[in-house]
């Protein structure tokens, strides 16, 4: 007697989106907890799909997706704002928070202030984007915000053997002694 099942057949989209997954899985990105206040109330979310879209519109742009069951993107919607907290490598504990895997309420840990938005902004993150919701548009299973950015902080933090310096910042040449 054969006990043996074999593996029902995957269809091309089904391989296809496995693959994808996995190479995905090998893309090194940052962590950011993404959040917003306003009307609808305080809310926030980890993720790792945000990027700059653009330096060269009247206000920088942004761009941040966030899964459509996710209670931050029903809040993000109707607020019109939020900010992108990028995260360092000691915050895993805030990151945690925020992805819901961890006995800490979301904005229990670490210092939050309101930036211009309204939107609480991680004091020691790497950085933080404050973003007013320019567009919104559902593709698949997440919203993809597009934001115009109010104003970008950060406090002076050494990430991955460079320093990230508090915004906005004179430029100057780094030297070997600098890393």
């Amino acid at each position: 007697m054969n006990h043996f099942s074999p593996r029902p057949v995957s269809t091309e989209r089904e391989v296809l989106r496995q693959h994808f997954l996995n190479a995905m899985s090998r893309i090194a990105s940052t962590v950011n907890v993404v959040t917003t206040d306003g009307p609808a109330g305080r809310g926030g979310v980890t993720v790792t799909a945000m990027s700059s879209v653009s330096a060269d519109t009247e206000r920088p742009t942004m761009m941040v997706c966030i899964h459509k069951n996710s209670e931050a993107a029903d809040k993000i919607r109707d607020n019109g704002v939020f900010c992108i907290n990028v995260l360092g490598e000691s915050q895993s504990d805030v990151s945690n928070s925020f992805a819901g895997r961890s006995e800490y309420e979301r904005f229990s840990l670490g210092d939050w202030v309101s930036l211009k938005s309204g939107a609480p902004h991680l004091a020691n993150s790497l950085a933080a984007f404050d973003c007013k919701v320019t567009e919104c548009k559902l593709v698949g299973t997440h919203f993809v915000f597009f934001g115009e950015t109010q104003g970008v902080c950060g406090p002076a933090r050494r990430w991955l053997g460079r320093w990230v310096y508090r915004f906005p910042c004179p430029r100057r040449r780094l030297s070997r002694a600098d890393w």
